[in-house]
């Protein structure tokens, strides 16, 4: 970090220009990632991502076809990929440089939807979502029409400049399904949705999201200006998420104890580690179910949830996998010394 920086970050606070500054501790964040001190590298994204100095408010019309979202909501870590994605999305759209339209693709759990919530966040807009269950209708026509009526009531917000549209999961409305009765009904919405995009003013930022990438027409791929990838974690990035994600719901948890070591011995145990929104649940189940007069029983529980798998508890295969005696007695509840025992036998 550069005295620069510093100084930008005094310089832009005493203007009041909210996104320069917010861009400088970004800038400040990387730093502090790329030397290896993610605690503060953390810290700084978390602090920013909570701040709400001013909640812009659209208009009290009632949209038919959208609704405002919560985003104030814990958000997942993401591996330095995907953040470096959201840093340059946050610039693009400060800039109105005119790249407005994002697409995040990858599996379920991945972090799509709470990534365009803390983007929102950052760039302190509201957050809607478009509510596909009064966009589809059965009537034949009907989808196309009330696909045309979603993006005129988008283009007629009344402060397009403090607001994100979320399209989440948009292949409900842009993928023709072969068992679809109408196939040519599918075609026409898709089309619809085309045009919709293509019809955006600069001021409207988009962010839609899907598991279905490899369905999508060549054609509606390329409304988007940036198509983020949410599918590249590595085991590693899974570890290291992880072990944030304990860190922060074992504030929560006041009588769990803290062992990151025997946490990650557990996660290097399997053959895939969920992605993070999985991964979230299995942890907060665990610490929600388990004794609170057993500081680790959270860690039993949570030993047991990743190895559905395996029937009975194999004291040996457990050592085999690098656990020591005492993490043995910890996630079986048989004790040392019976560990020992049925281990030299």
């Amino acid at each position: 970090m550069k005295k620069k920086n510093v100084l930008n970050l005094i310089k832009y606070y005493a203007e009041k220009n909210d996104a320069a500054f917010r861009n400088e501790a970004y800038e400040i964040a990387r730093y502090f990632d790329e030397i290896n001190n993610y605690q503060l590298s953390e810290y700084i994204m978390a602090l920013l991502s909570d701040t709400n100095t001013f909640s812009p408010q659209m208009d009290e019309t009632k949209h038919i076809f959208f609704n405002r979202i919560d985003i104030n909501t814990d958000s997942l870590p993401l591996p330095d990929r995907i953040k470096d994605s959201v840093l340059g999305i946050v610039n693009a759209v400060s800039r109105n440089a005119g790249v407005n339209k994002f697409l995040f693709e990858g599996p379920p759990g991945t972090g799509k939807t709470e990534t365009a919530k803390q983007i929102a966040r950052i760039l302190e807009r509201e957050l809607f979502v478009v509510d596909f269950d009064s966009v589809i209708d059965s009537k034949l026509g009907q989808t196309s029409k009330n696909i045309a009526s979603l993006f005129d009531e988008i283009r007629n917000v009344s402060h397009p400049e403090k607001v994100i549209v979320l399209f989440d999961e948009i292949d409900a409305i842009a993928i023709d399904r072969i068992n679809s009765n109408d196939l040519r009904e599918m075609g026409r919405a898709t089309s619809s949705v085309l045009k919709g995009l293509d019809s955006l003013n600069d001021n409207i930022v988009l962010i839609a999201t899907t598991n279905l990438y490899k369905s999508f027409d060549k054609a509606l791929i390329r409304r988007f200006d940036s198509v983020i990838d949410f599918s590249s974690y590595t085991q590693d990035d899974l570890m290291d998420i992880g072990e944030i994600i304990l860190n922060e719901l074992l504030i929560k948890f006041k009588s769990a104890g803290r062992n990151i070591r025997l946490f990650r011995k557990i996660l290097s145990c399997m053959s895939q580690i969920p992605y993070p929104g999985e991964l979230k649940n299995l942890i907060k189940t665990s610490l929600a179910f388990s004794a609170p007069n057993n500081e680790y029983d959270y860690l039993k529980r949570f030993y047991h949830a990743v190895n559905k798998h395996i029937a009975e508890t194999d004291l040996k295969d457990m050592q085999n996998r690098g656990f020591t005696v005492r993490e043995i007695e910890i996630l079986t509840g048989v004790s040392k010394s019976q560990v020992s025992r049925e281990l030299k036998e």
